[in-house]
């Protein structure tokens, strides 16, 4: 079972991997097309700001999507 804390961990490691991935002089050996990939990704990726506000009750910081 996945608690809380590691699922919020797992999206914030999650988007500084994507940051690693975009900067070349972190990562050189990555191609562009996976940098435009983990650059699109990140434009509507959560930020810290946004993570927070989800762990103090704010649910409404995602939205509701009609599947």
């Amino acid at each position: 079972m996945t608690l809380p804390y590691e699922r919020t961990d797992a999206v914030n490691n999650t988007r500084d991997f994507l940051y690693l991935l975009v900067d070349p002089k972190k990562t050189p050996r990555v191609s562009k097309q996976v940098r435009e990939i983990a650059g699109n990704l990140l434009k509507h990726y959560p930020t810290e700001f946004d993570m927070e506000l989800v762990t103090t009750g704010e649910i409404n910081v995602f939205g509701i999507r009609d599947f």
